[in-house]
């Protein structure tokens, strides 16, 4: 299958303002196939990216289900794949993420015949390959199937429209309320329909029902979608159906011997209704068999009831034009994101890093999702969100972006995480489904909730109850899970190894999961916690910087490696380090059972945001610690195979995980600022693209493309300090619309000749610091103005970076 970016024909570049000045349509420069495809034009190694009809945070992603060609090649957590064959067209899609699939449920299908050998409890019998280029923009998608019939589609909200064009002969469509993304054979973290219910309303042409589905990425309990679905036609004929679940869910019944049932039509009630495990339930609806025509679907969706579901539709999609609904998406996605930053666009403009500064945008706002008013579990009167997939990928620039770019959604963020602790007992670190859940290291909810206090980021948030939440966090040992995925401790929530680390002030390997990595992750959050109580809780400041440095505790200066002194290294409950065959280059697959998650040891050695001082003197000081760096960057010096993770890097820096993020531009902690910009634009050159292939692995529910735009703006924030580090600008001038409706101003002369930065001011002054803090520019707008060139120069000569959780325990 290959991509092609083009536009719907209906839309124009060009959209009025107000004022009816004519003002360019930037959804046009977003390439929604970016991160679509790996290396080898699979899904493996790619993004795992959702194609299809959004809207900036929305609750519905709509978009086509589709088998795996090749179950080791296959990605199917965003519905999309390269290569699969189609199966449904369902309201909602996780964007980016790794692990089993989460969601692609209230599914719709259209079918040329559903005779034998068709068996509608069955998609092998019906799916359909694709044909000739899938096309999409900003909420437009469209495919062609093998059958004839072609797919195009968009979404609201909390709705989406369909329209099926079919070729002459029969035409029906399949409602299936069972369906959902399958994963892996063997995985562990399958979902499962588990019961619901649809009926068919009195106009022949409508149906209304729930579905109940249970498992996915975080092994998530039972919630329920309600749904209302209409067509623009009455059918000839509109049946419910049900038969036997088939799917074999662990731990509970199997109805799998024997093979696939076939289904039984409810042609008397116009209803059909299922218990746990028990029938799976869907309607066809049949047009007969004519000459070539259209059908258009809309569908709502609600977590509350099928009332809410339908009122959607109302309010959303009022309109059977589905060029209505794009036109609408178009809109808001201009007026919510895109119009918000703008960079010159003449002859003279790179188009390529216009295309990837907008795109980028457009990939960080899918996920999470905002659920305000839609949650079924509490009524609070607090906002609701969902789809934090996840805090681990997202804490370390993405939320620092939010909280400039998107301040009221990122209020009502943190609003959401509190009073998830409020009514459920933990923040989640990953959470889908309304459920907490998976934990890949700290709390990192933690670290977000610091990031905005320290940044002055007040409103609404009950920040008593935001620490009390931290404070659960860094106290109160959650309940084992007993997760496949780790057995040793919660998966779900918190801290899973706080036992070890209140009583040890590390993780041991003995003992816990992940020590190293973990007691990396664990000592941020405590700082994290440490800069919310200095307004909060004084009293609580000195005991969680002093745990800060906890990663302390494992740093070994007798391990060697590569000329080098001194890493992270597995320690025993006992006090003693396992230097048994130790490589610091290694980590026994970075997963969940191993000593480090996502990175290697060697790589979470520069993992100490927050006290960066006393890790240059762990590494024998600024020489060294340039050494160490450049070591980072060179080729071939990688051992681990880090398998789809790698994305074909053999370097010891890894940009395609998260925890190496901030390491290129640790030189700045050094004052060789040239350095950082070198390193980091290298990788952003080499490893982000405007192609299919354009990102080094997940997207991360925009993460990585977050990454970019830092990048691309000349700024790298610290998070949990209200601290920014200076890189190198792309554009020659850039306004962005910051914290509600101030503006900033980003500026670079010279860039024609090169990227090494030669002078800077911020406001007019003269700037010989390599960062500024949020308060020099973030809070009221302001202007940054580089003076670039093709030479390198040490032109920072002030303070190096700050690090306020600088202590020192040996």
């Amino acid at each position: 299958m290959r991509w092609n970016h083009r536009l719907a024909p209906s839309l124009g570049l060009i959209l009025l303002t107000s004022t009816a000045k004519a003002a360019v349509d930037l959804s046009q420069y977003v390439n929604v196939f970016i991160g679509s495809q790996g290396p080898d034009g699979t899904g493996a190694g790619g993004g795992d990216i959702f194609v299809g009809g959004a809207r900036p945070f929305g609750v519905a992603k709509v978009g086509i289900d589709s088998t795996a060609a090749n179950w080791t090649t296959a990605i199917l957590n965003g519905g999309w794949t390269p290569d699969g064959n189609v199966t449904g067209i369902s309201m909602m899609h996780e964007s980016g993420t790794g692990g089993a699939p989460k969601y692609g449920l209230i599914a719709q299908m259209p079918l040329t015949s559903v005779e034998a050998p068709v068996n509608i409890l069955d998609n092998q019998t019906y799916s359909q390959p694709r044909v000739g280029d899938d096309e999409a923009s900003v909420g437009y998608y469209k495919t062609r199937l093998e059958s004839g019939v072609t797919i195009e589609l968009s979404a609201s909200r909390h709705a989406g429209i369909m329209e099926y064009s079919f070729p002459d002969g029969e035409k029906h469509v399949l409602v299936d309320v069972s369906h959902y993304l399958p994963g892996s054979p063997g995985d562990s973290g399958s979902q499962f329909f588990v019961g619901g219910e649809i009926g068919i309303e009195d106009d022949g042409k409508s149906y209304s029902g729930y579905g109940t589905y249970i498992g996915g990425w975080n092994n998530g309990a039972p919630f329920t979608v309600f749904f209302y679905g209409e067509f623009s036609e009455t059918p000839d004929q509109a049946r419910t159906f049900s038969g036997v679940n088939t799917d074999p869910m662990p731990k509970y019944q199997n109805l799998a011997n024997g093979g696939i049932s076939q289904p039984t039509y409810g042609n008397q009630t116009k209803k059909a209704s299922s218990g746990p495990m028990n029938d799976r339930i869907g309607a066809l609806m049949s047009w007969g068999s004519g000459s070539a025509s259209s059908v258009i679907s809309r569908v709502g969706i609600s977590s509350i009831s099928t009332a809410r579901a339908r009122s959607y539709i109302e309010k959303e999609i009022s309109s059977w034009t589905l060029n209505d609904t794009v036109a609408d998406a178009v809109k808001e996605w201009n007026k919510d994101v895109f119009n918000k930053i703008q960079v010159p666009l003449d002859d003279s403009a790179n188009m390529t890093h216009v295309r990837l500064l907008y795109s980028s945008l457009y990939f960080m706002h899918l996920m999470p999702s905002d659920r305000s008013g839609e949650n079924p579990l509490w009524d609070s009167g607090e906002p609701f969100w969902d789809d934090f997939y996840t805090i681990w990928d997202i804490f370390r620039c993405t939320v620092s972006f939010y909280h400039i770019f998107q301040p009221e959604y990122y209020e009502s963020m943190i609003r959401a995480l509190i009073d998830i602790w409020r009514h459920q007992g933990y923040m989640p670190d990953g959470r889908s489904g309304n459920w907490n859940g998976l934990v890949q290291g700290g709390s990192d909810a933690d670290n977000v909730l610091a990031d905005a206090y320290v940044k002055g980021l007040r409103g609404s948030i009950n920040w008593t109850d935001g620490y009390a939440a931290m404070r659960k966090d860094a106290e109160v040992t959650p309940y084992n899970t007993f997760d496949p995925t780790d057995f040793t401790a919660s998966t779900k929530e918190g801290r899973g190894a706080l036992d070890d680390w209140k009583e040890l002030g590390y993780v041991s390997e003995d003992r816990n999961t992940r020590s190293i990595s973990r007691t990396v992750e664990y000592s941020l959050n405590d700082f994290a916690l440490s800069q919310v109580a200095k307004g909060e809780m004084p009293g609580d400041v000195q005991k969680y910087l002093n745990r800060s440095a906890g990663w302390q505790n494992i740093w070994d200066e007798s391990v060697e490696s590569l000329n080098f002194t001194g890493f992270l290294a597995p320690k025993f409950s006992d006090g003693t380090f396992n230097s048994s065959d130790y490589d610091p280059r290694l980590c026994g697959g970075c997963e969940w059972s191993s000593y480090t998650y996502e990175a290697v040891p060697w790589e979470y050695s520069f993992v100490i945001p927050h006290d960066v001082e006393t890790l240059i003197k762990f590494m024998g000081g600024s020489e060294t610690f340039n050494s160490r760096l450049d070591m980072m960057f060179k080729p071939n010096m990688a051992i681990q195979d880090l398998g789809d993770n790698g994305a074909g890097i053999t370097t010891l820096m890894n940009i395609g995980n998260e925890p190496d993020f901030a390491t290129p531009y640790l030189y700045n902690y050094i004052n060789k600022q040239y350095k950082s910009v070198a390193q980091s634009r290298s990788l952003a050159n080499e490893y982000f693209k405007d192609a299919a292939y354009g990102i080094p692995g997940n997207s991360d529910a925009g993460a990585m493309n977050s990454w970019l735009l830092w990048q691309m703006l000349g700024i790298y924030p610290i998070v949990t300090q209200p601290v920014y580090l200076l890189s190198s600008p792309w554009f020659p001038d850039l306004n962005m619309t910051i914290n509600g409706n101030k503006t900033l101003r980003i500026s670079a002369t010279g860039l024609e000749d090169g990227f090494y930065v030669q002078s800077v001011k911020i406001n007019g002054e003269k700037w010989t610091k390599n960062w500024f803090e949020h308060e020099d520019i973030m809070v009221n707008g302001g202007r940054i103005e580089f003076e670039l060139g093709q030479d390198a120069k040490m032109w920072d000569s002030g303070d190096v970076p700050p690090s306020p959780g600088h202590v020192e325990l040996k």
